[in-house]
This record gives C-alpha cells, sequence and structure tokens, in this order.
C-alpha cells in the first residue's frame, strides 16, 4: 500500500528556517519553485488531480514531496517515533482516500497538514501523551545565527538551549504549541494555519501571540 511506504523516506529534507519571533505574514516555506536548471517540478495541484484518477507514482510524488515536513510536525506533538509513523500511515491513508473528494479549495499541502493534525488529534486521544519531540537542533542553529561545530563550549550552550525551549515548548496547550509549529518552523500562513486547526486568522494571531510571549519569558535567559 503506497500510504505505507513513504513516511519512512521523510528524513530526506533539510530543516525549514525558525524563527522564534518573527511577526510577518510570509508566505509557506518549502515552495515548489526550484532554482537552476533541469525540469521544473509538476504543480501539486497537477499531482493531485492525477492521483484522485488512481495515479499511484504521482501521490507517491506528493509523499515524498510533503512527507518530510508532515513527519517533522507530527513527531513533535507525539512523543513516540512508531505512533508517528502510525499517525503518517492514517493521515496518507485518509489522502488516498479522501482524494476523490478533493475539491482544491485548499492547497495540497494545507489540506495533507489537516489530515495529519487530526490524526495526531486522535493518537493523542487514545494514548494521553502530549510531549512533544524535540526540535532539530539544527534548525535552533539557524536561529541563533551561528554554528557550534568545533566549539565545545559553544556546543554544550546550544544544547541547555534546545533543552530549554523543549520545555518551553512542552509546556505550551496544545493548541498554541501545533500553531507555532506551524507557523515558526513550517512556515504556514495565518490562512493556512486556520485551516488546517478549523478555525480563524484570529484565533490563530492570538494563540501565536500568547505562544510566543510565553516563549519569550521562558526564554529571557537566552536572549
Amino acid at each position: 500500500m503506497i500510504c505505507s511506504q513513504h513516511p519512512a523516506r521523510t528524513s530526506s529534507h533539510d530543516p525549514q528556517e525558525l524563527a522564534i519571533t518573527a511577526d510577518d505574514d510570509r508566505p509557506p516555506a518549502g515552495s515548489d519553485a526550484t532554482e537552476g536548471h533541469g525540469p521544473s517540478p509538476v504543480d501539486d495541484d497537477v499531482l493531485a488531480r492525477r492521483a484522485r484518477v488512481g495515479d499511484r507514482d504521482a501521490f507517491a510524488e506528493l509523499v515524498d514531496r510533503h512527507g518530510p515536513a508532515l513527519h517533522r510536525y507530527a513527531s513533535r506533538m507525539l512523543d513516540d517515533p512508531s505512533e508517528t509513523a502510525d499517525c503518517l500511515q492514517d493521515a496518507f491513508a485518509d489522502a488516498w482516500r479522501g482524494l476523490p473528494g478533493w475539491e482544491g479549495r485548499a492547497a495540497i499541502r494545507t489540506w495533507l497538514f489537516t489530515l495529519v493534525t487530526n490524526a495526531v488529534r486522535r493518537h493523542q486521544s487514545r494514548h494521553l501523551r502530549k510531549t512533544p519531540k524535540p526540535v532539530d537542533d539544527e534548525q535552533l542553529r539557524t536561529r541563533v545565527g551561528a554554528s557550534p561545530a568545533g566549539d565545545p563550549a559553544r556546543i554544550v550552550e546550544m544544547e541547555d538551549f534546545v533543552r530549554a525551549l523543549d520545555a518551553a515548548l512542552g509546556r505550551l496547550p496544545e493548541g498554541q504549541r501545533s500553531t507555532w509549529l506551524l507557523r515558526e518552523v513550517e512556515g504556514l500562513s495565518y490562512a493556512e494555519i486556520a485551516e488546517v486547526s478549523a478555525t480563524t486568522p484570529d484565533v490563530v494571531r492570538g494563540r501565536l501571540s500568547r505562544a510566543r510571549a510565553t516563549l519569550e519569558v521562558a526564554m529571557e535567559d537566552w536572549r
């Protein structure tokens, strides 16, 4: 089955840039646009239309394209790698079954995040475990604008920073944590997060503002 084969490949993509307190409504990270030579990638909507009529290769390409971000998000909302894998398999199975009814009202990427969010909630309700996985170290190095490579003192400092941020994220309410991750790690717009969370952009802004304020206080010693 397609959806059981591809989540394991999600670790091959580079993480997106992260910023704790950015307040611009930038476009989603992970754009399909590519620079340089070579053929342009097939548009998501084209792949989705092909998958709707049973094209498994098109569906596999969508999984490969968006799987890394979906895996990263799910792994930070759940606390167990096996649960993350099960969650993604459920979400991709939902996507394969649901594509015939997908009408393109939301971008396919946003729709996939919605399915993963719903799958995460189902797993959380069954297992009652909501501790997020640690944020990727490399993204945090991008956040602070330096790499600790070769500097033992800097490495220790970064590890302490990661632990502190992990702890602060773990204390956020689920809605705020999900909003912060979708915005600051995955780069979704306010409207897209609202679509994923089944709420409004104003609610998203409120959750994000509270999450940022909480994290700024929690991470005050790291400024």
